[in-house]
């Protein structure tokens, strides 16, 4: 199987999506369901063979990291083979970098003690798996939104029946896609992944208390292996607009 660009696993032929579901067989494992995508060849991937070895490198990266910036953890994680341009694993890898870098920072679980950052990844993974592909343009609601919104309800404990965490979570998430909307489509797991932990981060810090860090400046450097990259129109290509990261950035983070 070949990343390509963002294409096919299997021939790197371009993607066709359909607005309704339809019957698709896996040309991987075989699983027939109802799927939006095939590429122009007719090959359909299914999430679970997409995702397999990436989310496997998520959780090991992870666990073992001592970071404290997510966005560290995700160009690390971005980097290996197994995280393809686009791609339900990066419904995985948002929030398990903001809970990584979280945790290592010194944050607290909602009973005021140190998190434990395997249990809390463990609940991650089972959350994030159940987001399918393609969210972001069938949903209404980008899976790099949904999956800070994951890593926020572990952190804060919220379940359907809390107050507070509950209005902490709905407001993270409603955030995030307030500025994914501000840039607009086509999709781009990198754009939308770093815009979630830019914004996640310094809102987790004074809503809980902890000291994740984010570097000065966040310039992809996998643009190349995107067919749909909006180039200078997105913040962070390098040599972007001025006016475009003027206007999206938010202010730096003492």
């Amino acid at each position: 199987m070949s990343a390509g660009k963002a294409n096919c696993l299997v021939c790197e032929a371009p993607l066709v999506y359909w607005e309704e579901a339809q019957e698709v067989t896996c040309c991987i494992c075989g699983k027939k369901e109802t799927g939006h995508s095939i590429c122009e060849e007719g090959h359909y991937v299914c999430d679970a063979c997409h995702r397999s070895q990436g989310v496997d490198y998520i959780m090991g990266l992870c666990s073992g990291s001592l970071s404290t910036n997510p966005v560290e953890i995700m160009n690390e994680a971005m980097n290996d083979k197994s995280i393809y341009p686009n791609g339900p694993e990066h419904h995985t890898l948002i929030g398990a970098a903001l809970i990584t870098a979280y945790a290592n920072a010194g944050g607290k679980n909602p009973q005021g003690e140190p998190l434990d950052k395997d249990m809390a990844l463990a609940e991650l993974k089972k959350r994030s798996l159940q987001v399918p592909g393609g969210t972001c343009g069938f949903w209404g609601t980008c899976g790099a939104a949904t999956s800070a919104g994951q890593a926020m309800s572990i952190l804060n404990g919220s379940t359907p029946m809390k107050i507070e965490p509950w209005a902490q979570c709905q407001r993270l998430t409603s955030l995030i896609l307030g500025r994914l909307a501000d840039v607009g489509g086509p999709r781009c797991c990198k754009r939308t992944g770093y815009t979630a932990v830019l914004t996640a981060v310094p809102f987790i810090n004074e809503t809980l208390g902890s000291s994740m860090t984010l570097p000065s400046e966040v310039t992809c450097s996998f643009f190349q292996r995107n067919a749909e990259c909006r180039r200078k129109d997105c913040p962070f290509f390098p040599g972007a607009n001025d006016d475009v990261r003027r206007a999206f950035l938010p202010e730096k983070q003492e």
